[in-house]
């Protein structure tokens, strides 16, 4: 199952690299005023996204204070930690805080991304329009990992048309994790992994907190009316540096899609005769 859904205690979701899911870590972390998380990053670079709260991050010899209100109240900073990093993560109030990595060699020094150097783009049109942030995008210096945060308007579709990044039709292999926020919280998203070379197909109720992996295949989400979906976005694969850049490929029943984002709706009413006035 490629769905994990949140636990009580300090850790909320987490995913490590096994079997065929090779590069990616990810987890989250819940901390309560004064709670103290601390660790090592390894081999590992990493990167940590506040959620919500206020946190002191001490780190290669210096302190940094992340805060946010929560997901949808604007853009993060982002702390970018290199192999070897010692870190010690205190909540200075109700927090909640995601941290992932990848294997690096250590080519990046650490260092603190604030939003003016993040890129946001207007994705799609008609009802697939989105906002896609690139809070650690590959026009920001990193050996493996990428960060985007998306926002899907209530009705809206994102992902789309689907693509795929998974070593398939001359994609780069790269792992992905969905972290899913819903506004207001009894809302819910609709997340679709399938790939039709090996019968992958599921199709996944993504409610607020739930992780959301893409091993393979296509990956497109669905925002039902109602409900607002922000989901965040950590990648990593083969794909190192520039090379992060490379875009993945869409699936060729959809693709036509980009020259005509409305998708030929139907003209309502069917079927109705009209009343003539006068």
């Amino acid at each position: 199952m490629n769905q994990l859904k949140p636990r009580p205690g300090r850790v909320r979701v987490a995913v490590r690299p096994q079997g065929d899911w090779k590069y990616l870590s990810f987890w989250v972390l819940a901390l309560g005023p004064g709670e103290v998380e601390g660790g090592e990053s390894g081999g590992l670079e990493l990167a940590l996204v506040p959620l919500s709260g206020r946190v002191r991050v001490e780190a290669g010899g210096q302190v940094f204070e992340l805060s946010r209100r929560d997901v949808f109240s604007g853009p993060p900073s982002v702390l970018y930690l290199p192999p070897g990093s010692a870190y010690r993560i205190e909540a200075l109030s109700q927090a909640e805080l995601a941290l992932g990595g990848a294997p690096a060699e250590g080519r990046y020094p650490l260092r603190l991304f604030r939003p003016e150097e993040m890129r946001v783009e207007m994705r799609g049109g008609a009802n697939a329009l989105r906002q896609v942030s690139h809070i650690l995008g590959p026009h920001l210096p990193a050996e493996r990992l990428v960060l985007y945060e998306v926002y899907t308007p209530s009705g809206f579709w994102s992902g789309w048309p689907p693509h795929r990044h998974d070593g398939r039709m001359g994609s780069l292999y790269i792992e992905e994790t969905y972290y899913y926020k819903i506004q207001p919280a009894h809302g819910f998203a609709i997340h679709r992994n399938y790939s039709p070379e090996d019968g992958l197909d599921e199709l996944l109720l993504a409610q607020d907190g739930d992780l959301i992996l893409v091993p393979r295949g296509y990956h497109p989400v669905a925002a039902p009316p109602g409900s607002n979906v922000y989901y965040l976005n950590y990648m990593a694969g083969e794909a190192t540096g520039e090379a992060r850049a490379a875009p993945p490929v869409d699936d060729p029943a959809w693709a036509w899609m980009r020259q005509d984002w409305a998708g030929k709706p139907l003209e309502l009413p069917i079927g109705m005769s009209q009343k003539s006035e006068g």
